[in-house]
């Protein structure tokens, strides 16, 4: 199902702490070719209600966290990403055996996939879990679009992390290419996202699925529930966006700005 080789989790961590702006590394080929094809085939169509939408001026996409809505490959894939031997082998090569645990739940994981004018401004995700009180630790973002052209846009920016309350300088920026996977530590002002609206056409689709792991929070943890998101340039001196970030960020309010077209 994984493609080891193309993983290499123990030569990978080797540089996992040195790359900025966060640790994180790029995988290529991260399925067996077969597997990433089936699940790309098995992806919902954009209009499909299976969908949850986010429609604001901060995050334009589409989510889906059920596991009844997962055909045969798909629920095979995330039970695998979620399972000991998986989790463990996380935990051993990148963390130095330190205890990760799964989100079985997926909460705010699942299947992703934004449109034609679709984005996701810079955003540091949840700290803590908003039931299980676990600090969220890492990611993994697995692109599968097959045909997907690079002047479309959709890259997943990387920012500077000098503080908790805004982004820094954009470092790098990864291609959502097909079967390509980012991992990385969200605990360490990971400021990410892609604020710029997709390019693509009207019959195309950035899709990705999104897992993400769990640890016992430190005694100064962040105690966050919901994404923190930072205004675009242009949208600094708007006080409607400002008060949508606010309210986002809050897990009494977020449900509330979800979709406020």
């Amino acid at each position: 199902m994984i493609n080891l080789d193309a993983l290499a989790l123990k030569s990978l961590s080797k540089n996992w702490i040195k790359n900025t702006p966060f640790p994180h590394f790029v995988i290529d080929n991260f399925f067996d070719y077969e597997i990433a094809q089936k699940l790309e085939n098995e992806f919902p169509a954009f209009n499909d209600t299976v969908w949850h939408e986010y429609w604001n001026a901060i995050e334009v996409k589409k989510i889906c966290n059920n596991w009844n809505a997962f055909p045969e490959q798909t629920y095979k894939v995330f039970s695998y990403l979620n399972s000991d031997v998986f989790v463990n082998l996380l935990s051993e090569a990148l963390f130095n055996k330190r205890k990760l645990t799964s989100d079985a739940g997926l909460n705010g994981g699942g299947w992703h996939i934004h449109s034609r004018g679709g984005k996701l401004n810079t955003h540091l995700d949840y700290s803590l879990h908003p039931k299980l009180n676990l600090q969220r630790k890492l990611n993994i973002i697995v692109y599968l679009n097959s045909e997907w052209q690079s002047e479309w846009g959709g890259h997943l920016g990387l920012w500077g992390n000098e503080r908790d309350d805004a982004p820094g300088d954009l470092v790098k920026e990864i291609e959502p290419k097909f079967n390509r996977a980012i991992i990385f530590d969200t605990t360490m002002n990971s400021w990410h996202g892609l604020p710029n609206p997709l390019q693509c056409p009207e019959n195309q689709y950035r899709k990705s699925l999104a897992v993400y792991y769990l640890t016992e929070p430190p005694l100064n943890v962040n105690k966050r529930g919901k994404a923190l998101f930072a205004p675009t340039e242009e949208q600094k001196s708007d006080h409607d966006v400002l008060d949508l970030i606010k309210k986002r960020s809050s897990i009494a309010t977020a449900s509330s700005v979800y979709n406020k077209k």
